[in-house]
């Protein structure tokens, strides 16, 4: 059951591709589209990359941050980062902290969900039926951006 739209987004704080700490509250006064990815380099989970990679200009002109969220470590992140040039931070969830407080525990790995959170850190939008390709775009459509 995931996370309901109009309740506060659990804080968390986590490393990111480059080893930097990335804390829900840093980013307070952004919208933060936070998905979550069951592994890196996987057919699906690549194709939802790129999808952001490619909207990654439409996010960034309407001050939307990126965030996407596996249980993988950050040497995984940082390869699977390089091979699709991926442009904007994946965080590692090594200990799942993150996978639990969004509600997304697949059984050792991050069910495939999306979520939008506020500039004053509410959910403001749940994606829990991803299609890969268009993700990104789907998001911003359901976003009217």
């Amino acid at each position: 059951m995931t996370l309901a739209v109009g309740t506060d987004a659990p804080a968390f704080t986590a490393k990111d591709t480059n080893g930097n700490t990335v804390s829900l509250s840093d980013l307070a006064g952004k919208t933060v589209v936070l998905y979550f990815y069951p592994k890196d380099d996987t057919p699906g989970c690549t194709k939802q990359a790129c999808s952001f990679r490619d909207a990654q200009e439409d996010y960034q002109s309407k001050d939307v941050v990126v965030l996407g969220v596996s249980a993988d470590d950050e040497a995984s992140h940082q390869a699977f980062t390089q091979k699709y040039n991926l442009n904007f931070p994946l965080l590692a969830d090594t200990n799942k902290e993150l996978i639990q407080a969004y509600d997304v525990d697949g059984g050792g790995y991050a069910k495939r969900v999306s979520y939008v959170i506020s500039p004053d850190g509410k959910i403001i939008h749940v994606d829990a039926s991803v299609k890969t390709e268009t993700h990104a775009q789907d998001i911003l459509a359901a976003l009217g951006l």
